[in-house]
Order: structure tokens, then sequence, then C-alpha cells
């Protein structure tokens, strides 16, 4: 019997957005309840640790700052060490992710991410998405060394 169905596939899910309602949060847990029902069909079990960025843009400032790392960004950075893989949803201005990912990619560094599969899900606010954004967000990834998926999901304004 193979040991993949006893030990479970870790996903950090990364939600990037800061504004209320969290569109970005509600994409972040569409996205890993998929990626749950896939790794289940193929007899994986999955566990996530969501990372609301939201909540350490206060501790993102500081570290930019002052260089300190606080308690609650140790272990965010922790939880997306330890894990299999990493879902990111990430709002979109202006052909760019959010600031707080921005800033929490550039604490991660480029040897946390190595080789880490990476699923982007990204939120735009309007119907026409700027078509260089998938390649700005993977050419962010790949610059430290993480592995985004061939797939990229865009979503737009709800109706």
């Amino acid at each position: 019997m193979s040991t993949a169905a006893w030990t479970p596939v870790s996903l950090a899910v990364v939600s990037a957005g800061v504004g209320c309602p969290r569109p970005a949060r509600r994409l972040a847990d569409w996205i890993t309840e998929a990626v749950c029902r896939s790794l289940a069909a193929g007899g994986a079990r999955a566990e996530a640790e969501v990372l609301e960025l939201h909540r350490l843009a206060a501790d993102l400032a500081q570290h930019s700052i002052q260089g300190r790392v606080s308690l609650d960004l140790r272990e965010a950075i922790a939880a997306v060490v330890a894990a299999d893989g990493l879902v990111v949803a990430t709002p979109v201005r202006a052909a760019s992710p959010s600031k707080v990912f921005d800033s929490f990619l550039a604490i991660l560094g480029d040897k946390v991410l190595s080789g880490m599969p990476v699923l982007l899900a990204l939120n735009s606010g309007s119907d026409r998405q700027p078509p260089d954004i998938t390649q700005v967000m993977r050419k962010r990834l790949t610059a430290v060394h993480a592995e985004p998926m061939p797939t990229v999901v865009v979503a737009g304004p709800v109706e």
C-alpha cells in the first residue's frame, strides 16, 4: 500500500486581498476546495492553511522599515516553508498584484519557494484583464525559483 494515502499534502493558501468584502479570500477558498477535491479524486488527502495577508500588513510594513520579523510573520513564513504547494489569490490593480503580496514574497526570498508548485488565482475588478498580468506574476514567482502551474485562474467582477 502506498504511503501517499497516509501522508497528507500540505497546502499554504495565501489570500492577498485587503479590501472588504474580501473577494480574494472567497477566490482562495473556492480554488482550495477544488484542489482538495482533485487531490482526493487521485487518492491523496490535503490539509490547507490559509494566510490572510491583510492581517500581516502592519507586520510587513514594520519589517520593511525596521527589519524586524514579528511572531505572526514568522508563523506565516513557517507555514509556507512546511507546505508541499502554494495557492496564491491576489487582487490585480494596474497589471500588478497587491502590495502586501509583493512584500510577503520579498520576505520569503528566493530559497523558500525553490521548486514549490504554485497555483495562481487573480481577482480583477474589471471585465478586461491586462494580458500581461499572468506573465508578470509568473516572472515574479520564477525569480524566486517557484514553479507556477500552467493554469492560472482569473476571476472578474461578479455581476
